[in-house]
């Protein structure tokens, strides 16, 4: 049985690793590891996002030996042409126990400008302006601010898993992306 270890107790991320990688799999084991991601609580560019996944799935990975390592993180990256600057991006990392590492990112999407000015001026992250501001505890770990925005059409969830297939997308396709060659 493969053992994967996310690098998250969030259950939204461990949910989303799960339904994934057992529909490709079968037979799995999921856990979730509580790791450091070494970035900022909210990483604010596409490179401070994409370094919190790689650090969660190898943290997670070397900790509980497991066959793979999964991050997943959210970070607000600038956007132009959008109407706060900035998108929510999701990115996956997968590692494995060659060190082999791929990304998968998700949809992106607009917060509120007022939630963009709050976690800029006041350092918060946006699951605390959006527990604030919708009264929901604990939002990252349900819905997600983007179950509230979109009126309940995507959860946070199906966002995370939307990454996760993104990620494993090489690693369907070894012979096309020569991953394990050297």
């Amino acid at each position: 049985m493969l053992l994967i270890a996310v690098g998250s107790t969030n259950p939204v991320k461990v949910n989303a690793v799960r339904n994934v990688l057992s529909r490709i799999y079968g037979d799995i084991k999921v856990i979730g590891v509580k790791v450091d991601s070494g970035v900022s609580e909210q990483p604010l560019s596409e490179e401070e996002t994409i370094v919190g996944a790689i650090n969660r799935a190898k943290r997670a990975r070397d900790l509980v030996d497991a066959d793979l390592g999964v991050g997943i993180e959210a970070g607000l990256v600038k956007t132009p042409y959008t109407l706060s600057g900035y998108m929510d991006v999701q990115y996956c990392a997968i590692i494995d126990r060659r060190g082999v590492i791929t990304l998968g990112q998700g949809p992106g999407f607009e917060y509120p400008r007022l939630v963009v000015r709050r976690i800029l001026r006041e350092s918060k992250s946006a699951g605390e302006v959006f527990e604030e501001i919708t009264g929901i505890a604990d939002i990252g770990k349900k819905m997600g601010a983007i179950g509230y925005l979109s009126k309940g059409l995507i959860d946070r969830t199906k966002l995370s898993e939307i990454a996760v297939v993104m990620a494993m997308i090489p690693r369907l396709n070894k012979d096309l992306y020569e991953l394990y060659k050297v």
